[in-house]
């Protein structure tokens, strides 16, 4: 059985990561109807994973034994009117992101918890990545982005991203 506090934060995280679904939606609509394809693709498919991250903490719940219990997701509230706007969000949301998970990694580390530990490893990892790719999203979009060549040649590269299922096995 899990320590109350951490089986808490980790039914809490699958609320968050599917509001990050939830987000970057809405991003991936805005830039949609802004007709950048590409910026829209990269955003659904940040979506999808955002998903199932959800969903490895639920199954880590339910391989532990705990009760599930979801939260209501808050609708984003995030004000997009500009390119940069999603950007700069979403790198920001992935430092939130990052917060919570070592926050819960911390839990899992005062009760001594090397299971919960073991399991949130891949995340830690995870949003090194989130964070480093948000990051080189704003500085392309700074370098190239107010250039149609450069906007052109980055929502091509976007395009390209297909979705590949989290490695993480439980």
């Amino acid at each position: 059985m899990l320590d109350k506090r951490v089986a808490k934060l980790l039914n809490e995280q699958i609320t968050k990561e599917l509001y990050s679904a939830y987000l970057y939606l809405g991003f991936s609509v805005f830039y949609e109807a802004e007709g950048l394809d590409g910026y829209a693709n990269w955003y659904m498919i940040q979506a999808q994973e955002e998903r199932d991250h959800a969903m490895l903490f639920l199954k880590y719940l339910q391989m532990c034994g705990e009760k599930v219990e979801l939260g209501a997701i808050d609708k984003p509230d995030k004000k997009l009117s500009g390119l940069m706007d999603p950007l700069n969000a979403g790198y920001e949301h992935e430092q939130y992101v990052t917060s919570l998970i070592n926050d819960i990694y911390s839990a899992a580390y005062d009760v001594k918890d090397f299971r919960t530990m073991q399991f949130l490893d891949w995340f830690v990892k995870e949003q090194l990545e989130e964070e480093k790719n948000a990051e080189d999203m704003i500085k392309k979009m700074e370098l190239f982005g107010n250039d149609s060549k450069g906007l052109y040649s980055l929502d091509a590269e976007y395009a390209q991203r297909v979705y590949s299922a989290p490695s993480l096995v439980l």
